[in-house]
């Protein structure tokens, strides 16, 4: 990209009428809509993982980033680079990129949230989504495979949660996918089987977002899948397609190829997700 100086190095804006959170890219950008898709830093960074695929797949252009004081600040390369050109376009640690013919937004985080900040960047993302009228949001997450309960144990790892205002909109359209909602545990395991709660253990600010949203009133939907620590891109193909049934991002599979998976793209950055290679001077 073209650089003349400091100003255009930095043409970027807020958006009139938004949340000072969202600084938009270059011209005005209007949310209003749109269905947001936006990860939680959560166990393997699953939610994240199927966000990088999404951007990468549907070359979803950026469109502004969110500053906050509630994230570790982070900088690189642009991590969906395709060739050397725009290998060097700065990246932040928190980036919105949209596409108005898909009606899709999405959120990427790419950093924790700083110790003791959770509810206050949860309410600075809870007021953005309202501000930039989303017609629906959907958050990605995940949760310790080893914390399931007996009922958990059997059949699928994924699970969802729809506040009731999207319960509203949606009507039955879960029930028709068959899919299974997240369990209420007991809250005091052992002690008394009476009183339940809703836990999503290694799930970050899952459970606070989702409950924040049902008392706003807010249209929000929680895709997650029970998984551990390790090589976690078989988890983030089994979210993001668990997500195309509802969202179809990009075509599904025809009957006469049931089992074949959906086309994604691998980011350019998944290349050193482990790190480098082992040096040969080593051996």
């Amino acid at each position: 990209v073209a650089m003349t100086g400091p100003r255009a190095r930095h043409q970027e804006r807020r958006v009139a009428g938004m949340s000072p959170l969202f600084v938009a890219r270059g011209a005005a950008v209007n949310l209003r809509g749109l269905v947001l898709v936006m990860p939680v830093v959560s166990v393997g960074n699953v939610g994240q993982l199927a966000v990088d695929l999404i951007i990468s797949t549907l070359g979803l252009p950026r469109v502004g980033y969110i500053h906050s004081d509630g994230l570790v600040p982070v900088v690189g390369n642009d991590p969906y680079a395709t060739t050397s050109e725009n290998s060097s376009v700065m990246c932040t640690s928190c980036e919105v990129y949209a596409s108005a013919d898909r009606k899709l937004a999405v959120l990427q985080i790419r950093s924790p949230i700083v110790q003791g900040k959770q509810r206050s960047f949860r309410q600075q993302i809870l007021s953005w989504i309202k501000e930039s009228e989303f017609s629906r949001v959907v958050v990605l997450s995940s949760s310790f495979a080893h914390h399931r309960v007996d009922q958990q144990l059997v059949g699928t790892p994924l699970r969802y949660l729809a506040t009731p205002a999207l319960q509203n909109i949606m009507e039955n359209e879960f029930q028709i996918l068959k899919w299974k909602e997240m369990e209420k545990v007991a809250a005091f395991p052992g002690i008394s089987e009476v009183e339940l709660e809703l836990s999503i253990p290694g799930g970050g600010i899952t459970k606070s977002l989702y409950t924040d949203s049902c008392a706003e009133g807010i249209p929000l939907a929680v895709l997650l899948i029970f998984c551990s620590e390790g090589d976690n891109i078989p988890d983030a193909l089994k979210l993001l397609n668990f997500l195309n049934e509802w969202i179809q991002l990009i075509e599904k599979p025809n009957d006469q190829q049931p089992m074949s998976q959906p086309p994604w793209k691998i980011p350019s950055s998944w290349r050193l997700l482990f790190g480098s290679g082992i040096p040969p001077a080593l051996f």
